[in-house]
């Protein structure tokens, strides 16, 4: 019985962390539409974020600084690539393209890092794996909206493929944490790090760094620019990263994984709730063939014998992706 408890708990954990992490684009859409730019909006998040979690991080590093001093170049990458790189390719993808979309997209990394372990490793996948790639692929045709039922902007697919790539960053550099270092020091330490990139280089010029103080819309109706701030910040990382450790830590981080999946489906609801929006019905076939490719590989990877050490498993840290999200 208590096992049933604790699963239970793990899976409500799960699953809230899926639902918060699927707020983000909302969030942001307000926060650009408004005249900040996806760079300020990314700074903002993390950067906020970060120093909340400093606390937690402070406590789960005593008598542990030196790993962090061990890990400085792996954080570095992991917070330039995974988590600032993650984020404004999502965010600038959320200017031209339906949520939803975008957060395919960049659900594409998993299948990335298919091909970035065969090509790199020389890790053939095997057939059910190769069966997912596909599925996704196909998706992504319907998603695109290839056949000419309705338009998508090529900048915002560029973007979303980016968003993918800094979700394939996430999974390879996660894979390969050392085990020494917490869960939410890297998780913290890796947004500081995306924060004072961003803002280093938009001190410098060297992207945009917009930001405005007055009302924005959300949800139909005009209020602060501090409530979308607080949504991506608290509830969109803090709460989503918190719950998501919490939950792969009594699921396992492969289970665990595998509900962050509905993050999707919670990413379309809450946008068509709040925005209106809504992909077209050949979308929705190409989500669901996205999806459903995933989780072949995702399937496919509980099947097969436990990873050597630098073998790279999506969602085998539980440090969950926020990514994008």
């Amino acid at each position: 019985m208590q096992t049933q408890r604790s699963a239970g708990v793990g899976l409500g954990l799960a699953l809230l962390s899926a639902a918060t992490f699927g707020t983000s684009g909302t969030f942001a859409r307000s926060l650009i539409e408004a005249g900040w730019s996806a760079e300020a909006a990314v700074a903002a998040r993390v950067g906020i974020a970060a120093l909340i979690l400093a606390v937690p991080t402070v406590f789960a590093l005593r008598g542990k600084w030196h790993v962090v001093r061990d890990n400085l170049g792996s954080i570095g990458v992991f917070g330039l690539l995974a988590v600032a790189g993650a984020q404004v390719g999502f965010f600038n993808a959320v200017r031209y393209l339906p949520i939803g979309v975008a957060l395919l997209l960049e659900y594409l990394g998993i299948i990335l890092v298919v091909f970035w372990m065969w090509a790199r490793h020389g890790q053939r996948p095997r057939r059910l794996t190769l069966a997912g790639s596909a599925a996704a692929m196909l998706g992504l045709f319907f998603v695109l909206d290839l056949t000419g039922g309705g338009s998508i902007d090529p900048v915002g697919v560029l973007w979303g493929l980016g968003a993918a790539v800094g979700l394939a960053a996430y999974f390879v550099l996660s894979a390969r944490v050392d085990e020494r270092l917490p869960s939410v020091a890297m998780a913290s330490s890796g947004m500081a790090i995306g924060a004072v990139v961003l803002l280093a280089l938009g001190a410098v010029g060297a992207l945009p760094l917009r930001a405005t103080f007055g009302d924005v819309t959300f949800a139909g109706e005009r209020m602060s620019w501090l409530v979308p701030i607080v949504g991506l910040s608290v509830v969109a990382a803090v709460i989503a990263y918190v719950s998501g450790i919490g939950a792969a830590r009594i699921l396992g981080a492969r289970l665990s994984s595998f509900v962050g999946l509905t993050e999707v489906l919670f990413a379309v609801l809450i946008a068509w709730l709040f925005l209106g929006e809504l992909p077209v019905p050949v979308q929705l076939l190409g989500g669901a063939l996205i999806i459903g490719g995933v989780v072949l590989v995702r399937v496919d990877e509980l099947r097969s014998t436990p990873p050597a050490p630098d073998e790279v498993v999506p969602g085998a840290e539980p440090v969950l992706a926020a990514q994008g999200r």
